[in-house]
């Protein structure tokens, strides 16, 4: 049995689950599920990610974790009970993982790689938080890290920014909003601006010095330099190489590792340099011979400087090789840095030409803990520390120091004796007061440890050197008193032996005689000349002497006046010792009582880091003073007081500020020290209205706070001490002391007095005074005090900085602990309020008031939660009535207000605006009914009222742009948006109350409604767009608020009665544009007021064309922007039929809506198609159905523009220039040549209606030009050369007939190429509604075949299926949910006749009339009627022609057109025969041209062509013919036939006669290797006859030689019969029959066949001649890309499909003919293309196409000729011959049309000028009796 669980109710997925079994519910592993009932070993639950599937699983799969369950029952919702940095981490990992894999779908490898590496860490900082293993510090930093990288993975991937305290999300439900925005902003600015780090750290690593020349071990000493001031910044960081330029110590690297610490910004510039210097141990020459001596001297070896800017902008890893220098004199050693710095190149040279330091720097940022934790391995690993010299910017209490710099500077020395100068070393030691050398207390630098001496530089025989070498000793505080420094001079030899011999010596004392330190600075002392052996243990008796020349007694002129001195430079950095006596002479007051006035005095003078040093000491020792001689020296102490607190304010010493607060609560002991503080406080300010300089009251009341500190404090210890005497006492000057106070806050003063100025110091520490009163006063006493002193401000105040300052303390009252207590609030809220807004209604400090508001409402938010509800009820109130007018107006101030220029203003501006909005939400949202009721019943009018709707409905608007927050502030506009509609239902009973009926207002409605609708349509409501995951919490925290709004907006309009005809038809479009999201629910709530509009306007106005044309217009705009889909249109169309049913306008109702569901579907189509990726035809196809509705059925002329242009722009880019041309013209027919001005459109500009036209005219006629289309270039050419005529514009009619010209020249000079046509049918649900169900003809592109088609066509609809018969569709197809493409080849009927059977036209003008203006195709299908003869075939074969008619003709605007109409005729076997002998004849004809003409490049399509007809006719081609049609059973059998009968004599008489010059002029140019085959043509030829019958030709055909026209058979010169000569006019002979298709059944087996395939190389199989697909490949040889006529076939003759073929072979033929393809080819029009241009070879001869013709082998077949005859026609005369043969005519052009208006308008229709006719004559039948019985 199934019982709910209490406690499994979340749980993950341990182990994949498959749910096989019943009702079982699949599981993957990590899938977490919500379990709602459990039964033996089985839960029943969902996935959370999907919890409308339930199912059962097994309960051992599943891991139970801890939950929270919300709203336990049926809507229950499980909270898993973990971190909420786990929670957040899992949820943010499983939408990654999706959008993850979509990065890599989207070849963004970057990312893709960067964020798999981000989540992998993240996933392992999760194992590490769920482990529990650590420390709370560690794991405070792994939730840091988690954070950082979660909030990087969002940033990256777009999603929304999530609001965090203390890493952990927050619900904006529990917070403030103006919390929540304080939230997101600092997330947002910490995103943007990074924290600009103040202290910043060089590390150095030492790696190793390159040098050719080393051998002897090195030091090298790095050190921070200022090139500025000449001085070093730091002390020197100390390493040793061995003799291979190595660390001597690598294994540790905190002797190679350094970090010079706490450099400040300012150090960080060009003129700071890192200097090392590197020293040399060993002989004193460099270069000199090894010798016996062993001593080893230190002696200058290079320098190296690098700028620390250079490392500001190199790779923070980069490894820097350091050139090192050299000195040109020693001498000049202590200043190399300098001299490499300024450049001196005269001083130095390179060291060496390959000598470089290898050293690794890098800059690192922030303090040094930040440091300890992002560089942990570096710290751990070792690093020494190399300090500044002196302390850092900011020093810390508690910091322990005590370190002395001395450098060794310079010296005098005599030569003592010698020749030459001295090479002088000194030795340095520390001694304590006993005397001894203090152990390891002499270091050379950081890095390495320190020494027991120090022995200096040796500089080579110089008597005056100069070191300039750096010492420091650390030496413990407490040994400083009686301790030395000792210098020992000793002379180097540089004989074998290398002595050192001692000359003298020098000594300084740490500390003075009264307890300071050696001061600072530099101090020459006296050189103590020795002896070499003399011994220096005993210390007493040199410290006697005196040490340095400066402390000499001025009697003393021996020891003044020597010459040899020694100069060092000492420097005290201690944190315990000071040098200044003043100081002392303060801490030991009491030892010299007479000094204290002095020593008060001087106080102020003492560097600040001495008074720090000693803080304690120097307080304890000014309230001791105070305690016993208050009368004397209060007035003094008090002032030395001000001056320390005022010293902490000092940025450097700011951190001591914690140092004091510890003094007073744990070490202050001055328990009557308040009554003096008290009285002199209370003088000063008594003083302040009359004095005139306040320099020194100011300084008093800044230091303010810490003197109340002391007060209190001081108060408390008398309480404590005395058990609370005198409390009345103090109660009373402390009023008093406020009671002064507030008589100097009172004076009304200019901005410029001193009071002014004093007040606004008062001003800007009194908050900090409230913490230390309520330590002793109730907290409403301190308030009554707060009250009263802002209070006594003047109201009208002068000065604007005083207004600043009073805003701050406001600001920091409200922040201050006093005010967080509900019983001080309710005292101070009034003052605050009454401020706030005087200034924002001012529009003053709105910065200021947006931070105050800001922390009201948040104080209010806390509260709220708490049980003062009935306080915070009351504070809303004050707030409501005090500041939400003025808040709504200062935000619309703002919004509306130019954008200040200057990216901190815009910040600034921008966070202003963001703060008084959270202040409006949070306000809003604290609002209840009561505060509402109250609010709307304040205002007295009903203006008043309207003004504040349309104030608050203007401020929502705002709220809502995209603009007002950032675009990942999601949570920031759910929670704005769930204000808004609470707000919004409150105040709709406003309206409907106050603004109906006869009360109506418009405006107060139509604000409600545009807002309703902008609300809607926000992006951040459209659900859909959203993760699942992030759709569901929305779901559970808000609903969906479009539905709620929607309900809203419906129940309103109902409300409004009669009142609706207001907002028709300006609704209709924001109406629409919500129905259009797509939300079913609201859908349906808001479709159905469109019914009421139409209903509404129906009644006003008797119709509802007013709802129909705005409904049109914007379902354009709208559904372009993606709006809407299939499901809205089938939802509109069902909702509103359902609705008008009862309507008596139904029947209008039913046609507007059909309309417009019309118009969605082709809108949706055309979106769909535009889509990127989507293929140029269907995007065009789509526009031309969508321009054409427009124009037919809606009549809307500026979209039907829109939408040509737009059709314009497609065709050009798809480089279709005639369709463009076509396109263009519309716009261009719909302009009259008139002076009407046009306004500006689209990318037109201003201009008249003649300007726009004639430009229209000259960029049609040049894209005319550009498609190879000039004929209709020439039309509009003529048409503007007569406007600029008329105009008398000779210079552009010149120039138009020069264009004129120019288009007949290409017409005659260039070849075009002539396109196939192809039939495509669009069968099923599944294809767009513009080819649903149709059958289109389509103009194919250059060069494009059948296959080439067909596979473009399934390439644009890959899902289609093509379907492999011409046979119509049946209703399943056409019902079927998918999609069938049926495409085959149609030939083109050319209407221009006249044009094409004129004789004397040149090609070039006939294939124009023969490719254009085309509006019916014909297809044919050859098929079996009756019985079959299986002797002869063509006794039975029928052809079925189908004709299509167009609704356009082509070209046009398309490239295809629907097709209008389908007629259907048969033609009989007769006809058929008649039809492909013409075109045989034809094709001899042209070829025999061309090639007499030499048109040719070389002679084999003629030979191809001439052996596929004597070849097939030889083996019983034409035979067949004779066999079917000349027998007597059938010319008894179809007497009506006679008339055909003989025209097939004819022509077959008319082949032989061409076949016999065609091989006379073959001969004439036949190759010589190509002779064997023209005598077997000869030889097949007189078989050929024989066949026939002919022994020699009738006598008509003998009359005369046989001439053509340029020696062709064209046209003959006497009266040679119509039958050679076929141009000539003609009766019954002329009569065009219906033509067939060109394919034909012919045989070519013989061996001229085979012979000519070995020339062309072609050959295929009988499988393959019988079962290739059908192709265009068998395009007729007239066509400019038909195959070239060399090409034909060798296979057998049995597979060719002769009369004898095998019946599968017969079967398999006409199975094959299904799919054929045609195209037109006259009898009168030959070729004009070059061979050479014609396509590949094996586009000729497919065998499995129908043939009819038994003389034509497979690669022979010809055009049809076009006709227009049918069964029914009218038998005519005997042929009739010309009178007159090779006249020529010249060519024909467009007719120059009739200018009424514009010609343009009827150029598709018109032909050409006909040509007349040659005269007939009898006769002919006679000819043809005669052939029957030839």
């Amino acid at each position: 049995m199934w019982i709910p669980t209490n406690h499994e109710k979340y749980g993950v997925v341990l182990v994949s689950f498959r749910g096989t079994v019943q009702h079982g519910l699949p599981l993957e592993i990590g899938d977490t599920v919500q379990i709602l009932e459990k039964c033996e070993g089985w839960y029943r639950g969902y996935i959370l990610k999907n919890p409308n599937v339930k199912g059962i699983f097994p309960s051992s799969y599943i891991h139970l974790k801890n939950a929270h369950v919300k709203n336990k029952g049926q809507f229950e919702t499980v909270l898993p009970v973990e971190d909420s940095v786990i929670t957040e981490m899992t949820s943010t990992l499983r939408d990654w993982g999706a959008m993850w894999k979509q990065l890599y779908v989207k070849n963004e490898g970057d990312l893709f790689h960067r964020l798999w590496h981000v989540m992998n860490e993240i996933l392992d900082l999760r194992r590490q938080v769920l482990v529990g293993h650590l420390t709370h510090d560690r794991m405070r930093d792994v939730k840091q890290h988690i954070t950082a990288r979660l909030d990087w993975g969002n940033e990256q991937l777009g999603l929304d920014l999530v609001p965090r305290r203390e890493f952990s999300m927050v619900d904006p439900d529990e917070i403030s909003v103006t919390e929540l925005y304080k939230l997101m902003e600092h997330r947002h600015r910490k995103k943007d601006t990074p924290a600009v780090a103040s202290t910043h750290h060089l590390f150095v690593h030492v790696k190793s010095l390159v040098s050719a020349n080393l051998g002897e071990e090195l030091e090298v000493f790095f050190h921070i330099y200022d090139g500025r001031e000449n001085r070093p910044l730091s002390e020197r960081f100390f390493v040793k190489l061995n003799k291979s330029g190595l660390p001597k110590s690598p294994e540790k690297t905190e002797r190679q590792c350094t970090l010079f610490v706490d450099l400040g910004s300012s150090d960080l510039r060009k003129d700071v340099y890192i200097v090392v210097h590197i020293v040399r141990i060993g002989r004193m020459g460099a270069g000199e011979k090894k010798n016996l001596c062993s001593v080893q001297y230190r002696r200058p070896f290079g320098c190296a400087v690098v700028s620390i800017a250079d490392l500001l902008t190199a790779d923070s890893k980069d490894d820097h090789l350091l050139k090192v220098y050299a000195c040109n004199t020693e001498s000049e050693w202590h200043q190399i840095h300098e001299n490499i710095i300024k450049k001196a190149n005269s001083r130095y040279n390179l060291s060496g030409s390959n000598t470089g330091l290898a050293v690794a720097l890098q800059l690192l940022h922030g303090d040094i803990e930040q440091l300890r934790r992002e560089y942990m391995v570096l710290f751990t690993r070792g690093v020494s520390i190399t300090r500044k010299l002196g302390f850092s910017d900011v020093i810390m209490p508690g910091e322990m120091r005590n370190d002395l710099y001395i450098t060794l500077e310079k010296g005098e020395f005599e030569k003592g004796g010698k020749s030459v100068a001295r090479n002088v070393e000194i030795t340095v030691y520390v001694l304590d007061i006993d005397g001894q050398i203090l152990k390891t207390h002499v270091a050379a630098g950081s890095g390495e440890p320190g020494g027991d001496e120090y022995h200096s530089l040796v500089l080579y025989h110089n008597n005056s050197p100069r070191w300039a070498e750096q010492l420091k000793l650390p030496i413990p505080v407490d040994m400083f008193r009686g301790s030395h420094v000792r210098f020992e001079f000793r002379h180097c030899s540089t004989k074998d032996k290398g002595e050192k011999k001692l000359f003298g010596y020098s000594f300084v004392p740490l500390m003075q005689e009264d307890g300071r330190t050696l001061p600072d600075g530099t101090h020459e002392l006296i050189i103590h000349k020795c002896e070499e052996n003399t011994s220096l243990a005993e210390c007493p008796r040199y410290l006697k002497l005196p040490f340095s020349k400066a402390n000499l007694p001025s009697n003393n002129q021996t020891l003044k006046g020597a010459k040899e001195s020694f100069w060092i430079t000492s420097f005290l950095c201690s944190t315990k010792l000071t040098q200044n006596g003043d100081m002392l002479d303060l801490l030991k007051w009491r030892a010299h009582p007479e000094r204290i006035n002095d020593s008060l005095s001087k106080l102020k003078e003492i560097d600040g880091s001495e008074i720090v040093k000693f803080l304690q000491d120097t307080l304890d020792t000014l309230f001791g003073i105070l305690d016993e001689s208050s009368q004397r020296y209060g007035l003094k102490v008090f002032d030395s007081l001000v001056h320390i607190i005022n010293l902490l304010q000092d940025s450097k010493f700011q951190h001591f500020k914690p140092v004091m607060d510890t003094y007073i609560e744990s070490h202050f002991a001055g328990a009557l020290s308040y009554r003096d503080l008290i009285k002199v406080l209370k003088w000063y300010v008594d003083r302040i209205v009359d004095a005139e300089i306040q320099d020194h009251i100011q300084q008093v009341l800044k230091a303010s706070e810490y003197i109340f500190k002391y007060i209190i404090q001081s108060r408390r210890l008398f309480s404590l001490a005395t058990g609370g005497q005198n409390e009345e006492e103090f109660r009373v000057c402390i009023h008093e002391l406020f009671m002064s106070i507030r008589f100097f806050l009172s004076q009304d003063n200019k901005s410029t007095s001193p009071v002014a100025q004093t007040q606004a110091v008062f001003l800007r520490t009194f908050p900090a005074v409230y913490g230390e009163l309520l330590k002793i006063f109730a907290v409403r006493e301190v308030a009554g005090f707060v009250r009263e002193t802002l209070g006594s401000l003047p109201t009208a105040v002068h000065a604007d900085c005083l207004e600043a300052v009073k805003l701050q303390c406001i600001a920091k009252t409200v922040e201050s602990q006093l005010y967080v207590n509900p019983e001080s609030r309710c005292i101070l809220l009034p003052v605050v309020l009454r401020v706030l807004q005087a200034h924002m209604q001012e529009q003053r400090d709105l910065v200021m008031c947006a931070r105050i508001f800001t922390s009201m409402l948040s104080l209010i938010k806390k509260e709220e939660n708490g049980t003062a509800e009935p306080v915070v009820s009351e504070e809303v109130e004050l707030i409501v009535e005090s500041l939400l007018g003025v808040l709504l107006r200062t935000i619309l101030e703002i919004s509306n207000r130019p954008q200040p220029s200057g990216p901190a203003m815009r910040l600034q501006f921008q966070d202003v605006t963001g703060e008084f909005v959270a202040c409006l939400l949070a306000l809003l949202r604290q609002m209840s009914d009561r505060h509402y009721q109250q609010l709307l019943q304040a205002f007295s009018t009903k203006d008043n009222l309207r003004d504040f709707l349309l104030q608050i409905f203007t401020v929502f608007r705002i709220l809502i742009r995209p603009e007002m927050f950032s675009k990942d502030w999601t949570v920031m506009r759910l929670v704005t948006n769930n204000v808004i509609i609470t707000t919004v239902l409150y105040l709709s009973d406003a309206l409907r109350k106050n603004f109906l009926n006869d009360k109506f207002d418009y405006k107060v409605w139509d604000s409600y409604f545009y807002l309703s609708v902008i609300f809607i349509n926000q992006p951040c409501l459209q659900l859909e767009s959203f993760s699942p995951s992030k759709r569901k919490k929305i779901l559970e925290k808000y609903g969906d608020m479009r539905v709620m709004m929607g309900c809203e907006i419906f129940s309103m309009w109902q409300n409004l009665g009669e009142h609706k005809l207001n907002f028709i038809p300006a609704m209709i479009g924001p109406f629409l544009e919500v129905t259009l999201v797509p939300q079913p629910d609201l859908r349906n709530v808001m479709i159905p007021i469109f019914h009421d509009m139409m209903d509404w306007e129906q009644r006003r106005s008797g119709n509802f064309k007013q709802v129909e044309a705005k409904l049109i217009d914007k379902l354009d705009s709208l559904m372009s922007e993606g709006k809407g889909d299939e499901t809205y249109r089938e939802l509109f169309n069902s909702i509103l039929l359902k609705k008008i049913e009862r309507e008596t306008w139904r029947e209008s109702g039913i046609s507007l809506i059909a309309t417009v569901t019309r118009l969605m579907e082709r809108l949706l189509d055309y979106r769909d198609c535009m889509k990127l990726g989507e293929v140029d035809g269907k995007k065009i196809g789509c526009t031309v159905s969508l321009l054409n509705f427009y124009k037919t059925e809606l009549n809307k002329e500026e979209m039907y523009i829109r939408y040509i242009h737009k059709l314009y722009d497609l065709h050009f880019k798809a480089q279709n220039y005639t369709e463009a041309s076509y396109t263009l013209l519309l716009y261009d027919e719909l302009l009259e040549w008139s002076d009407r001005p046009l306004r500006e459109f689209l990318n037109y500009p201003m201009q008249s209606e003649w300007q726009r036209k004639e430009y229209l005219h000259l960029t049609i006629v040049q894209n005319f030009d550009r498609g190879k289309c000039w004929e209709n270039g020439i039309i509009l050419c003529r048409e503007l050369a007569d406007q600029y005529e008329s105009y008398y514009d000779y210079r552009n009619l010149s120039k138009m007939r020069m264009m004129e010209a120019s288009l007949y020249d290409k017409i005659m000079d260039q070849q075009r190429l002539e396109p196939e046509f192809f039939r495509v049918g669009f069968y099923g649900k599944k294809f767009p509604f513009f080819l649903r169900n149709k059958e289109f003809v389509c103009r194919g592109h250059d060069y494009e075949r059948l296959e080439a088609f067909q596979q473009r066509m399934l390439n644009e609809f890959p899902h289609a299926i093509a379907m492999q018969h011409v046979n119509q569709p049946d209703q399943t197809i056409y019902q079927a949910d998918a999609q069938y493409l049926q495409i085959y080849a149609v030939t083109p009927i050319p209407e221009s006749q006249d044009v094409l059977q004129r004789d004397g036209v040149p090609d070039n003008i006939k294939s124009f009339y023969k490719f254009n203006h085309i509006l019916r195709f014909r297809y044919d299908r050859p098929f079996h009627k009756g019985t079959k003869d299986k002797e002869n075939e063509f006794k039975s074969l029928w052809v079925e022609r189908t004709t299509l008619t167009l609704v356009q003709s082509l070209p046009g605007i398309s490239r295809w057109f629907e097709v209008d109409k389908r007629e259907l005729v048969e033609v009989s076997p007769l006809e058929n025969a008649i039809e492909v002998i013409e075109n045989k004849n034809l094709q001899l004809r042209t070829l025999i041209t061309q090639c007499q003409s030499r048109q040719m490049q070389n002679i084999n399509p003629l030979t191809m062509c001439l052996n596929g007809v004597i070849d097939a006719a030889v083996n019983g081609g034409l035979a067949r013919y004779q066999e079917a049609f000349f027998a007597k059973d059938y010319i008894m059998n179809h007497p009506e036939d006679g008339e055909k009968i003989g025209r097939l004599r004819e022509l077959m008489f008319e082949q032989a006669h061409i076949l016999e010059y065609g091989l006379a002029v073959h001969e004439k140019f036949v190759p010589q290797d190509m002779r064997p085959l023209h005598k077997k043509l000869v030889d097949q030829f007189h078989l050929m006859k024989s066949s026939l019958g002919i022994q020699e030709f009738p006598a008509y055909v003998r009359a005369s030689p046989v001439h053509f026209t340029n020696g062709s058979p064209r046209t003959c010169r006497n009266s040679v019969p119509n039958i050679i000569s076929p141009d000539g006019g003609r009766g019954v002979a002329r009569r065009s029959y219906p033509a067939v298709n060109r394919y034909s059944s012919s045989s070519l087996s013989s061996q001229a066949s085979n012979e000519v395939s070995n020339i062309t190389g072609q050959s295929e199989s009988s499988d393959e001649v019988f079962n290739m697909q059908p192709s265009p490949s068998t395009s007729s040889l007239s066509s400019n890309h038909s195959a070239s006529p060399n090409v034909t076939s060798s296979a057998p003759s049995s597979a060719r499909g002769s009369p004898q073929m095998a019946e599968k072979h017969k079967h398999s033929r006409e199975n094959a003919c299904l799919s054929p393809r045609d195209r037109p080819v006259s009898a009168i029009f030959p070729n004009p293309m070059d061979p050479a241009q014609r396509a590949p070879p094996h586009q000729i001869g497919d065998a499995t196409l129908p043939r009819s013709d038994p003389n034509l082998s497979a690669p022979d077949k010809v055009r049809p000729t076009p006709s227009s005859w049918s069964l029914d026609s009218v038998k005519e005369g005997a042929p009739s011959f010309s009178d007159s043969f090779g006249k020529m005519l010249c060519p024909p052009v467009p007719p120059r049309p009739l200018y009424s208006g514009s010609s343009a308008k009827n150029m598709r229709s018109q032909s050409p000028v006909s040509a007349s006719r040659s005269p007939q004559k009898d006769g002919g039948l006679s000819l043809i009796l005669i052939m029957f019985h030839f």
